[in-house]
């Protein structure tokens, strides 16, 4: 079955200037605002973990969440410094620039997670901003979940699992997968669940999963679950018991909260994906546009709610713009859209988690442009991205 490569009536290359000619205008305007913005969600951050331990004495939702939010927070920041969202901004001190931020020693200071910074960089900031929605995009929900997709189980008990799945999903998937891309650079789909937890996270036999173990696994769970509680041992047992509840729970929480606003960015029936490479920042622009969601955009708690992750097209776009600045060029962006015939997907954050949800139980698939016949399709060779160097001035070279 022959599929089309590109959208009919659209101009590809017109598109893409109009577009790029945006971020030039957007990038002219970097100031100290940026800077004061991101210092303002750090202090929000911080303030929420604050109030987190300062009310769990008790277990109780308050502390559960507010230690949640400052976990999902800090994310937040990893997210949109670690692309050089802030490289550009005049001023802007060396700690948030995205060569020096979490890297080495800097990781127990700006980001101490399950996830080894350097490795979700090349994950996320290299191969999956590189290869979104093509065949080594290595957060593909369809193909991540062709196990689940191709199984006879029940429907509830599939519901069953994507929701174990969310409130594990950092150490159960994202901390193994950046480790494995590291090594495989890209993404190896697989119909057995069995093997793909064995392989990813379990065998011990293997070096990669043995650094999973000794670099994420021990360190973060020993620091957040046995370090921290003791620390509060002169208020008494029951205090450390309940703050290990309380951060337990959160971690729970924080997993199922970013699976919520992540996973669903470039999963639906109405997305496309691809088995070829874009040619050219048009074609790149376009298939961006098309493979990726947007949800409710403008308001200052729903965004940082989202973690600016509700921009989706424009980020994916203009990945090295500091968050503040997607909010100014999400409409022009639409407008521009509308106007080239360009399909802009944007609906709310729980209506898209519903059409992830319908990809990954195997009711719905994503829709193809393809280059060759769609039965021998081949993973394209690892190129170039203008996704990790357009906002630095170059076109061509990976970041």
């Amino acid at each position: 079955m022959q599929q089309p490569r590109r959208l009919e009536n659209v101009d590809y290359d017109a598109f893409g200037e109009e577009v790029f000619a945006l971020r030039d205008e957007i990038h002219a305007k970097l100031g100290k605002e940026d800077l004061a913005h991101l210092w303002r969600m750090i202090w929000l951050n911080r303030m929420f973990t604050f109030i987190g331990y300062a009310t769990a004495w008790i277990p109780n939702p308050i502390s559960i969440y507010c230690l949640s939010q400052g976990v999902f927070g800090r994310w937040l920041i990893t997210h949109h410094v670690s692309h050089g969202g802030y490289d550009a901004v005049p001023n802007v001190p060396e700690r948030f620039k995205s060569k020096v931020f979490g890297r080495g020693h800097r990781r127990w200071r700006d980001w101490f997670d399950w996830i080894i910074p350097e490795a979700w960089h090349h994950e996320h900031n290299i191969l999956h901003h590189c290869h979104t929605s093509e065949v080594k995009d290595p957060d593909l929900v369809e193909d991540l979940s062709e196990f689940l997709r191709s199984s006879g189980l029940p429907k509830p008990l599939k519901y069953v699992i994507i929701f174990l799945a969310g409130i594990t999903w950092k150490f159960s998937y994202y901390a193994p997968n950046t480790l494995r891309t590291m090594d495989h650079n890209g993404v190896e789909p697989t119909t057995s669940l069995w093997r793909a937890v064995w392989c990813n996270g379990l065998d011990l036999r293997v070096s990669r999963v043995r650094r999973l173990w000794l670099s994420c696994y021990f360190p973060y769970a020993t620091v957040t679950f046995i370090l921290i509680p003791l620390a509060f041992l002169p208020f008494g047992k029951w205090v450390v018991l309940s703050v290990l509840i309380n951060r337990v729970l959160a971690e729970f929480l924080t997993n199922f909260h970013s699976f919520l606003v992540i996973a669903p960015n470039h999963a639906g029936e109405d997305l496309y994906r691809f088995d070829y490479r874009y040619k050219g920042r048009g074609e790149f622009a376009v298939n961006q546009v098309i493979s990726s969601c947007n949800y409710h955009c403008g308001s200052p708690i729903g965004d940082y709610l989202q973690i600016w992750l509700n921009y989706q097209i424009e980020h994916h776009i203009f990945p090295r713009l500091p968050m503040i600045r997607y909010r100014e060029c999400q409409p022009v962006v639409k407008e521009i859209c509308e106007r080239y015939g360009v399909p802009y997907v944007q609906e709310p954050v729980w209506k898209r988690f519903w059409r992830m949800v319908q990809i990954m139980v195997g009711d719905t698939s994503m829709q193809w442009l393809c280059e060759a016949e769609i039965q021998q399709m081949v993973p394209p060779a690892v190129a170039t991205c203008p996704s990790a160097s357009e906002d630095a001035g170059t076109h061509g070279k990976a970041a």
